[in-house]
């Protein structure tokens, strides 16, 4: 599906902290007609400032028709970085735009989704997508999140995620690169082949969603092909840079 690039202006509804390097903006485009498809992206520019940046859509079409915010997921790198988020705050959106976007798997296949650090975002708005199949995937955990932070603290939307590790619905293995603290009790280091065994159950059926810093991505990508992964079922981006297999 072909969407349109429109520019509309909304004001900053909510600032929530996520991560200690980052934030939830949830913009009110309730009276707005602003549609997308999952895993595709937004510029904005707060009049305030007059600066222009672009960042993927933390929630999914349906999630963005029922509560009429649409979500994006900041990094914060020095408090200044969003002094001028304060609610009221007019914006102006413009988009949508890219082509990472959710497709369904094959079909009885699966979906498996790899993030590394604010690179969930995206992917977060696909995997409501994915759960919302329901029937089109077979019993079982059948959709599964690789996810990778620097430390334990920066697994933005983890309670979400963790709800639907207890509902039997998502299968969710997280692993620390930067995090030497004894409180952390999981993986440690990069994504490795390891991780990607457990997994990928079925290469040839499996729809692999890749997104985060580019070093990740191109691994990632790597290890997919040498378990046998089609390259038409490969779909990545990297920090902005979208691209397929």
């Amino acid at each position: 599906m072909s969407l349109v690039s429109t520019l509309l202006t909304a004001p900053l509804a909510g600032v929530t902290p996520m991560t200690p390097r980052s934030r939830l903006l949830e913009f009110d485009v309730s009276s707005r007609d602003f549609t997308f498809e999952a895993g595709q992206a937004v510029t904005i520019t707060p009049r305030a400032t007059g600066l222009r940046r672009t960042y993927s859509i933390a929630c999914s079409p349906e999630r963005l028709a029922r509560t009429g915010r649409l979500e994006l997921l900041v990094g914060v790198t020095k408090p200044e970085d969003l002094s001028w988020a304060v609610p009221g705050t007019l914006v102006d959106i413009e988009g949508p735009m890219g082509q990472f976007t959710f497709a369904a798997p094959p079909s009885g296949g699966a979906v498996l989704f790899i993030a590394g650090g604010t690179g969930i975002a995206p992917l977060r708005s696909m995997l409501d997508q994915a759960l919302r199949l329901g029937p089109g995937l077979r019993p079982g955990p059948r959709v599964a999140l690789l996810y990778s932070a620097r430390r334990s603290d920066e697994f933005a939307f983890i309670d979400e995620l963790r709800t639907l590790v207890d509902a039997g619905r998502l299968e969710l293995h997280q692993t620390v690169t930067r995090d030497d603290s004894e409180s952390w009790q999981g993986r440690r280091g990069r994504i490795g082949r390891n991780e990607f065994v457990s997994l990928l159950h079925e290469p040839a059926s499996t729809l692999c969603l890749v997104c985060g810093p580019g070093e990740m991505v191109a691994e990632a990508v790597g290890t997919l092909r040498e378990l046998g992964v089609p390259d038409a079922l490969i779909r990545t981006e990297q920090w902005g840079r979208p691209t397929t297999g």
